[in-house]
């Protein structure tokens, strides 16, 4: 009886260590959640700065090819 319940305390710190390693472990992966969420954002942003400096060169080409020049 003692020798499983020694078993029993030993297996039980080995859940606790493994819990405390998963714990970790999803922090990280949130982590990197956040990041890649920001990254993404910045990237619409991007692209939508892209369509607008794309239009404003557009029309300068526009106007610079009504003057002939």
């Amino acid at each position: 009886m003692v020798d499983y319940i020694n078993k029993l305390l030993s297996e039980n710190e080995r859940l606790k260590q493994q819990v405390k390693e998963l714990k970790v472990e999803k922090k990280n992966y949130e982590d990197q959640a956040k990041k890649v969420e920001k990254v993404d954002q910045d990237l619409k942003r991007y692209q939508e700065e892209r369509e607008v400096i794309k239009g404003k060169i557009e029309t300068i080409i526009t106007k610079i090819d009504e003057l002939s020049i």
